[in-house]
C-alpha cells in the first residue's frame, strides 16, 4: 500500500526496438524518469513471452519500415493494448492505427529533421503544456481516417494536408505521437514522457481500485 507520501513504485517498461537510433533516447528519457526498461528486438520475442514479462507499460519505438514490416509491433498493440498502456512513437504510432483500422499511408510532403508547432486538446500527454509546442518529425507515412475508437490529440497543417500528430484510444490505455518526444529539439518532450508514466500510474490505480471493489 502506498500513502501520499510514499515514493512512487518503479514503472517496469518493455520498449519494443524496431531497429531505430532513437530507441536509446527513449530508454535515456524513461531511464532519468525512474522507469525500469527491457528492450526487445520487434522479431526477437513471442506474445506469451510479453503477457510472462507482464510489463506495466509498452512503448513501440520508431523505426525505418512500415507498420506491417514491424515485427510484432502490431500484434503486441493489438493483443495488449487494451490491458497495457502503450505508448507508439513515430513507427508505434503507425502502428497504433495499423492496429485499430485507421489507414496508414505516403504523406503528401514527407519530412525528416522537421520542426513543426502542433495544436492539441491538453490532454493526456498534453497536460499542462502550451499549445502551439513545436516537435521535431522524422516520418513519410502518415494516419488518415481514424475508426470511431481513435481520437485524434494534436494535429499540424502542412502546405497540402493537415496531418495528426497525436491520438489516443477512446477506452484502452493506448497512445501514440508521430513526432520524436525524445529528440532534444521537441520542446517539453520529457515532460510528455512524464505524463505517460502519469497516465500509466492512473491506470495502475484504477485496476487496483476495481480488484479492491470485487474482492470487498
Amino acid at each position: 500500500m502506498t500513502t501520499p507520501h510514499s515514493p512512487q513504485p518503479t514503472p517496469r517498461i518493455l520498449l519494443i526496438d524496431n531497429y531505430d537510433s532513437f530507441t536509446y533516447n527513449l530508454v535515456q528519457y524513461f531511464g532519468e524518469l525512474g522507469a525500469d526498461l527491457t528492450v526487445w528486438r520487434n522479431d526477437a520475442f513471442t506474445l506469451d513471452e510479453v503477457r510472462a514479462l507482464n510489463p506495466d507499460a509498452i512503448v513501440v519505438s520508431p523505426g525505418p519500415c512500415t507498420p506491417t514490416q514491424a515485427g510484432q509491433s502490431v500484434a503486441v498493440i493489438r493483443e495488449l493494448g487494451p490491458s497495457v498502456p502503450t505508448l507508439g512513437v513515430c513507427l508505434g504510432h503507425q502502428s497504433i492505427g495499423e492496429a485499430f483500422g485507421a489507414q496508414v499511408g505516403r504523406a503528401i510532403l514527407p519530412v525528416h529533421g522537421k520542426t513543426s508547432p502542433v495544436r492539441h486538446d491538453g490532454s493526456g500527454l498534453f497536460a499542462g503544456l502550451r499549445d502551439g509546442v513545436t516537435v521535431t518529425r522524422y516520418h513519410s507515412l502518415v494516419v488518415r481516417d481514424l475508426p470511431p475508437e481513435l481520437v485524434a490529440t494534436a494535429w499540424t497543417t502542412d502546405p497540402d494536408e493537415e496531418v495528426v500528430m497525436a491520438l489516443r484510444h477512446r477506452e484502452f490505455p493506448v497512445f501514440g505521437v508521430q513526432f520524436h518526444p525524445e529528440s532534444i529539439a521537441t520542446e517539453d518532450g520529457m515532460e510528455m514522457i512524464r505524463n505517460f508514466l502519469a497516465e500509466v500510474r492512473a491506470f495502475q490505480a484504477a485496476r487496483a481500485a476495481r480488484v479492491g471493489e470485487a474482492g470487498a
